[in-house]
């Protein structure tokens, strides 16, 4: 494969994704715009006269059209400049980067379990068809089928109220610890690094049965769409090939049949990876998880649209970003892709 066309692919899926963002924030900034609600009367307060109302409006740009408010406000988000939280009383970017981490390392974490667990339950349950395989089908069928707040709810009542193997819903950390030194914001890895054993410990109990219950819906999707894509490729022709070969038929199932029926889980993970990462709210509301999670809902309920846009903004950011990774990704699998992808660009 040339430079030429791989070049034209990765260009022409940046201008897509490009195109795309500008789109979805348009549209979310027009939204948020004509939905009901006053953010000069929700700063100036109930009492403020209507000469002290017009004056802050204009001086927060309200009064100008749609189409330049826009431009000002994706001219300050890429500037660094994400709006002021009169609700919060801080400026949104310093907001957001604060309880930023929390959500990732949840999502991510839960991001983990579901793709390792779904990669293992489905090469069992395509080698050795069995009980295994029928388990596996009923587990992710019933996944599907959970609520992942409810499950939740289910998981602290057994393992924290009735068990009391796992710590109650408080966060990320016990309140008689302190939080490790700050490096990444993930407790986790920060603990590690400072050789704080206890709070590891204590921040991988709190992180476990969110993770757990984060992750058990798209743990089931990808098991059902990798072991029906395992089970449709071991039919073709060339397995029996590359049996004749001499191949064992584990080395055969992980190497050959598990590499060629990966791309659409590939392209599925990328989608639940960002649905992880900005769809944890309720999650982060039964655990009572400082995440992002909380400042939204506060926002919406406060009609805070400075943090209400900006998570919306970001949202797209993510999947957009995450969408583009996942095509260029494809592409290097399935090289057929790159030389399609580069025939269609003019």
């Amino acid at each position: 494969m040339s430079a030429v066309p791989t070049l034209r692919y990765l260009l022409g899926r940046a201008f897509g994704a490009l195109v795309t963002l500008v789109l979805a924030s348009a549209l979310s900034f027009a939204i948020l715009r004509v939905v009901p609600g006053d953010p000069a009367r929700l700063i100036a307060g109930p009492l403020a006269t209507p000469e002290a109302l017009a004056a802050l409006r204009d001086e927060l740009g309200l009064n100008d059209g749609i189409a330049a408010q826009y431009v000002s406000y994706i001219g300050g988000f890429l500037s660094g400049d994400w709006g002021y939280s009169f609700a919060s009383g801080a400026d949104v970017s310093s907001v957001l980067a604060q309880r930023l981490p929390a959500t990732l390392e949840l999502a991510l974490v839960a991001f983990v379990i579901a793709v390792v667990g779904a990669v293992v339950c489905a090469l069992l349950a395509t080698y050795r068809r069995g009980w295994f395989g029928t388990a596996s089908k009923s587990l992710s069928l019933l996944g599907l089928g959970f609520p992942p707040f409810w499950l939740g709810l289910v998981l602290l009542l057994v393992f924290s109220s009735w068990l009391g193997v796992s710590p109650g819903p408080s966060g990320r950390l016990s309140s008689y610890l302190t939080a490790p030194p700050q490096i990444t914001g993930f407790y986790t890895v920060d603990s590690l690094l400072a050789g704080d054993v206890v709070a590891f410990s204590d921040a991988v109990a709190h992180l476990a049965l969110p993770a757990l219950a984060l992750a058990m819906l798209p743990w089931a999707f990808l098991t059902r769409l990798l072991t029906a894509n395992l089970a449709e490729t071991a039919t073709s022709p060339y397995v029996v090939v590359v049996r004749s070969k001499g191949v064992g038929r584990w080395s055969t199932h992980v190497r050959h049949v598990l590499h060629n029926a990966a791309l659409p889980t590939i392209t599925s993970s990328g989608l639940v990876f960002a649905t992880l990462i900005t769809g944890s709210v309720l999650i982060e509301q039964v655990f009572d998880w400082p995440g992002v999670g909380e400042v939204l809902v506060g926002g919406i309920q406060r009609q805070d649209f400075a943090i209400v846009q900006a998570f919306v903004l970001l949202s797209a950011v993510v999947f957009i970003g995450i969408n583009f990774v996942v095509d260029i990704v494809n592409g290097f699998v399935d090289p057929r892709l790159r030389v399609v992808g580069a025939r269609s660009q003019p």
